[in-house]
């Protein structure tokens, strides 16, 4: 027998107990994670859980028409998903539907007329002076300043720590200085008292204790902070600074958000303050803004700063070093470019003369899904069956392998559904359960590519465990090949299509992943150890493997010619 080779590397294959443990392993460690989360079985999403979908149309004012564009959409679609957010709905779907409309799914289990009224209403932004904030858990982080817009002598701003006010789905702007804080627009007074606007001491009392309660890390708490406050009055508000989230005591507005003219994102190239954010006000809101920068000048932190106010949350608190006229400014600080586009985009929004009006409200039961689900699963359940007769008539005793792999791809596929719920909010819905049923045909395609390339060597003449690992590459290239077009596909869908169509494509995606781990650490490991047995490395009738039954060649050998015969001389 000829030495193998020197310097050849042993496969990792011819070692599959290896590989069969790990998959176990793998298997047994998701299935744990998923009892210890108690997230035992996939979120269902809203044609399967039922819901409510509702459908808005944007509406501009006369004259206003150019209002209604793929950017503001776009900012509303942001706005409003956090608006829905915030009432604890993780798994809601908010996208444009044509020019003009805009879709909102919302999951059973949340308070439909709750969510009508948040998502259908105008966001509202104001600018109001910060009187007292308060970490709710953790140290303040410092914030960006306002300066006048184009002015190199005005206020400095270059600090790298970040502004701990954040929205959801839109980032805020990194400070410079001083502490964290919020100030708002025009009235405010030199007074440091917690409640300029109220009206009795009962009132001042009644706001301070309800600030003293606040805690924003709370969400039901932060829901309702602020909720119906006048514009006139103080109140209180929530904003995330970093990881962090700071309750704030407000003065009444000073500027509302329709007095912003236009804010665009820009970056300074004669300072290093970096990317900001540039504001222009109306007239009146020019002369508002000069006077109330003006009075917070003159005030310590927090109370020379302003609150940037959207829909009740603070989204941004600079602060001012001087009095900012002219009608335009600037808001700075350690800005990416993704915060100060954010940024911009919610103080435009604030100015659009865009409002919304309910086209229709549909109520989604869970019972039409359960018997949409319960067809889906009745036809998933038929293509399995028939998919499992095949194997049994045809490949025999190699059906089993082909059955063992199927039922560790499910079981992958549900532990990992289950788990990406709580982890990234995946819901499982209708056509995600169609992408699922379209896998089992990828994946036993892969099984029959490789049974065919092993039986192929068998009819060459070649026995079971030469064939199982001659076959290999040759079955190994043509299924890594099918699952890159089929997990390509997938990928492109999902990218370009939006809703209920990216969860087929993200399940197909998945499961196409899955199939791959499978046939490499399962399939071909489970071969290779029964090419071992007597059963099929024997070739019985009922392996599959036999080969009379798949017509194999004898070897072939080399005949010789008779040598004549060797005349022998007497001495």
């Amino acid at each position: 027998m000829a030495a193998p080779k020197k310097g050849r590397k042993a496969s990792a294959q011819s070692k599959p107990g290896r590989s069969l443990a790990l998959i176990l392993i793998a298997i047994a460690a998701l299935t744990g994670g998923m009892f210890a989360s108690g997230h035992t079985t996939p979120r269902l999403g809203i044609d399967l859980a039922g819901g409510t979908s509702i459908t808005l149309r944007a509406e501009a004012e006369p004259g206003q028409e150019s209002a209604i564009n793929k950017t503001n959409m776009d900012t509303a679609v942001q706005i409003m998903e956090r608006r829905v957010n915030g009432l604890g709905v993780s798994e809601a779907e908010v996208q444009t539907q044509g020019d003009k409309n805009i879709i909102v799914n919302i999951p059973k289990g949340t308070d439909s007329k709750q969510a009508r009224d948040q998502v259908g209403t105008t966001a509202k932004l104001y600018f109001r002076p910060v009187l007292q904030r308060e970490a709710s858990g953790g140290a303040a982080q410092p914030t960006p300043s306002a300066s006048p817009s184009g002015s190199p002598s005005a206020s400095p701003s270059g600090s790298s720590a970040k502004d701990p006010a954040k929205s959801t789905g839109s980032a805020t702007p990194s400070a410079t200085a001083t502490t964290q804080g919020r100030a708002v627009t025009g009235g405010l007074k030199a007074d440091t008292s917690p409640s300029p606007s109220a009206s009795a001491d009962g009132d001042v009392a009644k706001l301070q204790a309800a600030y003293t309660a606040l805690d924003c890390s709370k969400p039901a708490q932060r829901a309702e902070a602020g909720k119906d406050a006048k514009p006139d009055e103080a109140t209180v508000a929530c904003g995330k600074d970093g990881d962090v989230w700071t309750k704030f005591l407000l003065g009444p507005v000073g500027v509302d958000g329709t007095e912003v003219k236009d804010a665009q994102a820009s970056f300074d190239t004669t300072r290093a303050a970096g990317w900001q954010v540039d504001m222009k006000f109306t007239g009146t809101g020019s002369k508002k803004f000069a006077d109330i920068t003006g009075e917070l000048s003159k005030q310590q932190s927090p109370q020379n700063e302003f609150a940037i106010v959207l829909d009740d949350e603070v989204v941004s608190h600079p602060y001012v070093q001087q009095a900012i006229t002219g009608g335009n400014a600037q808001i700075s600080g350690s800005f990416t470019q993704e915060e100060a586009k954010s940024l911009a985009n919610m103080l435009s929004y604030g100015a659009l003369p865009l409002t919304f009006s309910e086209d229709s409200v549909t109520t989604v039961t869970a019972a039409l899904g359960g018997e949409q689900l319960e067809a889906g699963l009745i036809a998933g359940a038929i293509g399995l069956a028939l998919v499992v007769i095949y194997l049994l008539v045809y490949y025999r005793g190699l059906s089993i392998i082909a059955i063992l792999s199927l039922l560790v791809s499910a079981a992958l596929t549900y532990t990992i559904m289950s788990l990406l719920g709580p982890t990234i909010g995946f819901a499982l819905n209708l056509p995600a359960v169609c992408g699922a049923i379209v896998a089992i045909g990828i994946t036993a395609d892969s099984f029959i590519v490789y049974f065919e390339r092993v039986r192929d060597e068998i009819r060459e003449g070649r026995s079971l465990r030469p064939a199982v690992e001659r076959a290999w590459p040759r079955a190994r290239r043509t299924i890594l090949v099918s699952d890159f077009v089929s997990f390509l596909a997938a990928a492109v869908l999902f990218i370009v299509t939006v809703g209920k169509v990216q969860g087929f494509a993200f399940t197909l995606g998945l499961t196409t992943l899955l199939d791959v781990v499978v046939v490499f650490l399962f399939t071909k490991p489970l071969l290779t150890l029964l090419a071992r047995t007597k059963f099929y490395g024997g070739g019985h009738p009922w392996s599959g493997l036999d080969p009379k039954r798949l017509g194999a060649r004898p070897p072939l050998r080399r005949t010789r010619r008779p040598s004549a015969p060797i005349e022998t001389k007497e001495a």
